[in-house]
């Protein structure tokens, strides 16, 4: 794992500990992120997290969404699901989104789009709203990255918040303190519009 995702994934192993939240970290094993490779075509620096960090129990928790990181071994299957859809799903996934994440409250896929790699050997992460017609991404993240980065941000500002159940006027005042430090992180994944 570089140092730049490393310094991402100690930070969100930061909050979790600061907030009391528990989660499970592991280590995928060398011939499941192989085989990823070549299934999925998963990036370089996806599958170094993988390896080092892969996300066996891992859900942030804000005022606003739960995001459910996947672990290695259910990402296939995950793939698999959104191209070849139940009945009445939809049709139009397109086979470069490799799903890493889910809303846990929504049922919304995070994906890494592995058709747009940056010289990093990253990919942009984006998001779609289910129960839609058809899948319209929204960029979250300008690489997994960053994506990492904002999660921690929107844990750490949703500290300030507690736990009572949130209104409306609550959940707009979460999204305010969150849009100015996203956009320090990701300017692009803001004025996306997703996290504000």
């Amino acid at each position: 794992m570089d140092s730049d995702l490393a310094d991402a994934v100690d930070g969100l192993k930061a909050i979790f500990q600061r907030r009391k939240i528990p989660c499970t970290f592991g280590k995928a094993p060398a011939d499941l992120v192989d085989a990823l490779k070549k299934q999925l075509r998963v990036p370089p620096r996806f599958r170094g997290f993988l390896l080092a960090a892969n996300p066996i129990n891992i859900e942030t928790v804000t005022p606003v969404e739960r995001i459910r990181l996947l672990p290695a071994g259910e990402l296939v299957k995950a793939h698999a699901a959104k191209i070849a859809p139940p009945e009445g799903g939809h049709a139009d996934w397109k086979p470069p989104w490799v799903v890493i994440g889910e809303s846990s409250l929504l049922g919304d896929p995070y994906f890494l789009d592995v058709s747009k790699p940056d010289p990093e050997g990253d990919c942009p992460v984006y998001t779609a709203m289910s129960g839609q017609d058809r899948w319209n991404p929204t960029l979250a993240a300008s690489s997994f990255a960053q994506f990492l980065r904002i999660l921690a941000i929107g844990m750490e500002v949703a500290a300030g918040f507690g736990d009572a159940i949130m209104d409306d006027e609550d959940e707009d005042s979460f999204r305010e303190a969150l849009g100015p430090k996203v956009k320090i992180i990701d300017a692009a994944a803001l004025r996306a519009g997703h996290w504000n």
